[in-house]
């Protein structure tokens, strides 16, 4: 029998389920940081891009020039107005962004920070958790980390999967609710979605909880620190940073290591991101799986060549979670679009594409995106299409034989 049938004691629960806000990488480094106050030194280290502000200059050219010095809320658009219908219990994002000034660069290509000052743009929007374990959070190293997690606690928001040791990094973010109940946000990262090995966090050294393998091995360590916390009301969230930029394969390996997180690791929602375009939606056992959110803000609006994939368009996940039984009973999107560095709402055209497209992919994996009445997207799967063939077995059992 798994431990998650255990039952541990806790204050009572009195209320139903939780609503849980979700997307993708947030990147509010680079040119989105130059746009805010009090930006960092746009010196960057890329082979074809020296400075920051080359992203604003290139993004101009799109959709019209984009302000400078905005306001902090600036950048969340359209996205305060849903946050502000939906009113989410708990509002949780990917921050693939270093949160420092400091000038010593981890050499890889690409690094993203932003100022210490302009990271109060997550407290614009509200924003309870970060998940860090991704291959941006040490762009500028172990001191860069250290701002990061820094600024977060002075701002009092939660984070999980980095820390200055592994107990730290492989910790959950412990969000109470109200009414009781309680979610609890692990956050790790696969070494396909660009995590160096050396970015590892160990007994005496800084890190993301890195995984290098999906094997089970993974699955229990993984269930071994959920068992230790875990209690009734708790609603279990794995965040995992895996997989490359584009393309909607999943491959067969993330479906098992995923089912597994929710058979033996009593996992409610497997919080998949590092796609840069929402990918296939699953649900398993009534369990959500999210393969990959895509991105939710970042600078690459003046970018081209990925059109196919609908690089400009995200989604805003909004989960119900039961907190009796775990499961999902229903999960709402909503299209947005990246203009001028801040999200709006997509056209009608556009809404329609990626509402095809992300039904195309998710029909693989049985699950529907349809329209809804209020102009949202929602997740349609069989439900109770298990228990009506329990039901049919146990009927057909009983009855007398002819």
């Amino acid at each position: 029998m798994s431990i998650f049938a255990e039952q541990f004691p806790t204050e009572a629960v009195t209320r139903e389920t939780a609503r849980i806000f979700l997307c993708g990488d947030v990147m509010t480094g680079r040119g989105i940081d130059q746009i805010l106050p009090h930006p960092c030194d746009p010196l960057l280290h890329e082979n074809y891009v020296k400075s920051a502000r080359d992203y604003i200059r290139l993004a101009d050219q799109v959709n019209g020039r984009i302000p400078r010095a905005v306001k902090f809320s600036y950048i969340w658009g359209a996205a305060l107005q849903e946050l502000t219908r939906e009113q989410p219990d708990a509002r949780i994002i990917n921050l693939e962004t270093s949160i420092t000034r400091r000038g010593a660069f981890v050499p890889k290509g690409i690094n993203y920070r932003m100022s210490p000052e302009n990271a109060v743009c997550l407290v614009s929007a509200d924003i309870d958790c970060c998940v860090l374990a991704n291959n941006h959070i040490l762009d500028w190293g172990h001191a860069g980390l250290f701002d990061t997690l820094e600024s977060l606690e002075r701002l009092r928001i939660e984070s999980a999967g980095a820390g200055l040791d592994i107990d730290q990094a492989s910790a959950p973010a412990v969000l109470d609710l109200s009414g009781g109940g309680r979610i609890l946000v692990f956050s790790v990262a696969l070494v396909t979605s660009g995590v160096p090995v050396s970015w590892a966090a160990r007994s005496e050294t800084p890190g993301v909880c890195l995984l290098t393998d999906l094997s089970d091995a993974s699955v229990a360590r993984i269930a071994g620190r959920v068992g230790r916390l875990r209690r009734t009301g708790d609603v279990v969230v794995l965040s995992i940073h895996w997989g490359p930029n584009w393309g909607f394969e999943i491959p067969e390996e993330h479906r098992r290591f995923a089912h597994e997180l929710i058979d033996n690791a009593g996992v409610s929602i497997v919080h998949g991101h590092s796609s840069h375009h929402p990918i296939a939606i699953e649900v398993y056992r009534n369990r959500l799986i999210l393969y990959g959110c895509g991105d939710f803000l970042n600078d690459y609006e003046g970018i081209s060549g990925y059109e196919e994939f609908l690089d400009d368009l995200t989604l805003k996940y909004f989960a119900s979670v039961d907190l009796t039984s775990g499961n999902l009973p229903e999960l709402d999107m909503m299209p947005l679009q990246m203009q001028r560095f801040q999200l709006v709402y997509a056209s009608s055209e556009d809404f329609d594409l990626l509402m095809e497209t992300l039904d195309r992919e998710s029909r693989k994996f049985g699950t529907r995106i349809i329209r809804k009445p209020d102009g949202r997207l929602a997740l349609s799967w069989p439900h109770d299409q298990a228990e009506r063939r329990l039901e049919s077995a146990l009927h057909e059992s009983s009855s007398p034989q002819g």
